[in-house]
C-alpha cells in the first residue's frame, strides 16, 4: 500500500475551524487529496488516524461514518476520524487499494496498520479501535502540548541476555537451545518465540549457497533452489523479492511442492510484525495465488 503518491500536493485555503478536542486536535476531519499529507500522514505521527473511505451513495458507508464519528468524539482526540469521499477523491481510494466501500484503514506513523471492509457492529468497532490504541501506545508523539510518555525500563531477563550473548558469539546452537529452554518453561513467552524464529533463520541462511539466487533464476522449477534463494534475499534486507519469489512458486506448483513453498513463506512472515505493510501486501498476493 503506497501512500507516497499523495504527498506534496498543494493544499487549499484552510477551512473554518471545527470542533477541537482538549488536546488541540479535531476529532473528525474531512480529507481530500490536497489535504491528505497534513491530515493523515503527518497527523498520524501524533495519534492514530482512522481513515474512513466511503460514499454518500452507500447506506453502509453513511451508517459506519456516523458511528465512527460518535466514537471519535467520545475519544476526545486520542485518535482522529478522517472521512474520505471516494467519489470525489478517487486517488486516495486507489492508494489504499480500495475494492469495496466502506473500507476503513488505521494509519499510524505514516503507515497503514490495520483495515477492514464493510459495516461493523458497535462492540466490534470499539474493540478494533482499542486494539489500534494499544498497538500504538507510547509509539506516537501525542497531541500538541502532550507530555512525552517515559516508560520505566524493564529489568532484562538474564536468560534472554545469555541467549543474546551466545548469538553475538556466533554460537547459533547454544542460542537456539537457550531460547527453547525459556519457551519450555514459559510457553507464552512471546519475546523468546520471536527471537527463536530469528535465530533459526540466521542459522539456516549460514548454510545456503551464495549462488542460490542465480541457480533459482536459472531453473524456476527447482523448488528447493527457490526456497534457498528467498532466504538469501531476505537476509539481504529485500523481503519484497523473497516473498515475491515464493508467491510466484505457489502460482506455478501444486501438491507437496506448493505446500513446501507456502509453509516457508508463512515462516518468513513470522519474522516480521504482522501489521508490516510489506507482509500485509504479500499475504493478499498469497491469498490470490492460492484461490
Amino acid at each position: 500500500m503506497d501512500l507516497s503518491a499523495l504527498k506534496d500536493r498543494p493544499a487549499p485555503p484552510p477551512a473554518a475551524a471545527g470542533e477541537v478536542a482538549e488536546g488541540g486536535l479535531p476529532p473528525i476531519v474531512d480529507v481530500t487529496t490536497a489535504t491528505f499529507e497534513d491530515e493523515v500522514l503527518r497527523r498520524s505521527s501524533q495519534v492514530p488516524v482512522v481513515v474512513d473511505l466511503g460514499s454518500a451513495r452507500s447506506p453502509q458507508s453513511v451508517s459506519l461514518t456516523r458511528l465512527l464519528g460518535q466514537l471519535a468524539l467520545e475519544a476526545g482526540g486520542r485518535w482522529i476520524h478522517a472521512r474520505v469521499d471516494v467519489d470525489t477523491n478517487p486517488q486516495i481510494a486507489q492508494a489504499f487499494g480500495v475494492q469495496a466501500i466502506p473500507t476503513v484503514v488505521a494509519v499510524a506513523g505514516g503507515q497503514p496498520l490495520a483495515d477492514f471492509q464493510g459495516s461493523q457492529p458497535e462492540d466490534q468497532l470499539r474493540k478494533w479501535i482499542e486494539a489500534i490504541e494499544q498497538a500504538t501506545a507510547g509509539k506516537l508523539t501525542g497531541p500538541p502540548g502532550a507530555e512525552p510518555i517515559e516508560d520505566e525500563p524493564e529489568p532484562e531477563d538474564p536468560r534472554l541476555v545469555a541467549a543474546e550473548e551466545a548469538l553475538d558469539e556466533g554460537d547459533f546452537d547454544k542460542a537456539i537451545a537457550a531460547y527453547e529452554d525459556i519457551i519450555a518453561a514459559e510457553p507464552a513467552n512471546a519475546d523468546a518465540k520471536a527471537a527463536l524464529r530469528q535465530v533459526k533463520f540466521l542459522a539456516r541462511v549460514q548454510n545456503v549457497d551464495a549462488d542460490a539466487v542465480t541457480k533459482a533464476d536459472a531453473d524456476p522449477a527447482d523448488v528447493a533452489a527457490r526456497i534457498e534463494a528467498a532466504d538469501v534475499e531476505l537476509s539481504q534486507q529485500n523481503p519484497e523479492a523473497a516473498f515475491g519469489r515464493l508467491i510466484d512458486g505457489v502460482k506455478r506448483t501444486a501438491g507437496d511442492e506448493r505446500t513446501q513453498l507456502r509453509t516457508r513463506l508463512l515462516e518468513l512472515f513470522e519474522l516480521f510484525d504482522a501489521a508490516d505493510p510489506v507482509v500485509v501486501a504479500a499475504r493478499r498476493k498469497l491469498a490470490s495465488a492460492l484461490y
